[in-house]
C-alpha cells in the first residue's frame, strides 16, 4: 500500500494539471517559454505518476487495466478478470 501522503500528492498534482492545462497549451502555442516556466512545477503533466487504483502502488502499473501487476495477478486467480486464464505463473 502506498502512503496516504503520496496518494494525496498525486491528487494535488492532478488538480493543478487540470487547472493550468488550457493556460499551458496557450503559452506553448504562443511560444512564450518564460511565462511557461513561471507556472507551478506540479502543474506539468510530466510530473504525474500512474498508480494502481486499488492499492496506490506506483510500480508494475498496467495501463490497460489501471492496476498493478500484483493486483492483476490476484484478481485473475480469483476469476475477477474475464478472459484471463492462468498459464504458468
Amino acid at each position: 500500500m502506498a502512503k496516504e501522503s503520496m496518494k494525496a500528492r498525486e491528487v494535488k498534482r492532478a488538480k493543478l494539471n487540470a487547472k493550468y492545462a488550457a493556460k499551458r497549451k496557450a503559452l506553448l502555442e504562443a511560444g512564450d517559454y518564460e511565462a511557461l516556466q513561471k507556472l507551478p512545477k506540479n502543474s506539468s503533466p510530466v510530473r504525474m505518476h500512474n498508480r494502481c487504483k486499488l492499492t496506490g502502488r506506483p510500480k508494475g502499473y498496467m495501463r490497460q487495466f489501471g492496476i498493478s501487476r500484483v493486483m492483476f495477478r490476484e484478481m485473475a486467480n480469483k476469476g475477477l478478470i474475464p478472459g484471463v486464464r492462468k498459464a504458468s505463473w
